[in-house]
């Protein structure tokens, strides 16, 4: 049988709360933190080209999502308060954000006291490359 990503039947930006809510047509939903989204885009600027690229984000408890452009039928692009536009969520990236978004979270701690970076610094653009992004990929089990 052939791996079927879920997609999304609801897509709602709650302003407020400052998170995604998003409901799947296998009956999973997910509320994703802007700052989550934010910290774990996947886009060039976040990921970097490869392992040990990624730059580590900080400052983003506060970012909101200003936009979201549907890409195609598999993906949003959200245009976040601090300018940053350029991460195409896929629904498969989406879902993995949501089904592992505690372990995401210490990650993202876990790197940030490892850089000694408070998370609401400000960004730092010559940034010493960091270890690690948000693993997309990494835990997936095919």
């Amino acid at each position: 049988m052939a791996h079927t990503v879920p997609h999304p039947t609801q897509l709602t930006v709650h302003r407020q709360s400052r998170d995604l809510e998003i409901a799947f047509d296998d009956g999973a939903v997910f509320r994703l933190p802007f700052e989550l989204l934010r910290v774990c885009s996947p886009s060039a600027e976040v990921r970097g080209h490869g392992p040990g690229q990624e730059t580590l984000q900080t400052g983003k408890r506060d970012v909101l999502i200003n936009q979201l452009e549907y890409v195609g039928n598999y993906a949003v692009q959200p245009t976040f308060s601090d300018g940053h536009d350029t991460g195409i969520f896929t629904w498969e990236y989406l879902y993995f954000l949501g089904s592992e978004q505690s372990q995401l979270w210490s990650d993202y701690l876990e790197r940030l006291a490892a850089a000694q970076v408070d998370r609401d610094a400000a960004m730092v653009t010559a940034d010493a490359p960091s270890s690690g992004g948000c693993g997309h990929g990494a835990h997936h089990g095919h």
